[in-house]
């Protein structure tokens, strides 16, 4: 099944987990919107293939990759993506930052160089346009609002 031109269900939900990570109707709706809204578009502007990290994580999943329990991957909401360098991966933050509606854009890891991947998120009832950057802090990550 396609979510985008693009971007196939089973993309979506690849997880090196051995636990199920079959998404629900719901879920499915939701990766769509993503897809469509941000995936897809984001293709389109840089014209070349576009990873998805994680995407859809069922509670097995997102338990065992120690996901955060409010996660938006567990609705089908999120995706992580890359290019596959950091430079690329800070355009893409920036390109989705500037020019696309969405709920979350997180800067994940990496240094000033660029991102190791870029989280966003779509949320059709609400996009709060929250624009953040994961530090380390004592070992912890957190995130600090941009």
């Amino acid at each position: 099944m396609q979510l985008s031109k693009n971007l196939s269900l089973a993309e979506a939900c690849a997880t090196d987990s051995h636990f199920n990570n079959e998404p629900g109707k719901l879920e499915i709706e939701n990766l769509k919107m993503v897809a469509e809204k941000v995936f897809q578009r984001c293709r389109d502007y840089f014209g070349k293939p576009l990873k998805v990290n994680s995407g859809y994580r069922s509670l097995a999943v997102n338990k065992d990759v120690k996901g955060d329990k409010k996660s938006q991957h567990l609705k089908g909401q999120a995706l992580d993506l890359t290019f596959g360098n950091r430079a690329d991966n800070k355009k893409l933050f920036e390109y989705i930052r500037k020019n696309l509606i969405f709920d979350q854009v997180i800067y994940e890891g990496g240094n000033d160089e660029g991102p190791d991947w870029v989280h966003v998120s779509y949320n059709s009832a609400l996009n709060r346009r929250s624009v953040m950057k994961m530090v380390k802090v004592a070992g912890e990550s957190t995130y600090k609002n941009l």
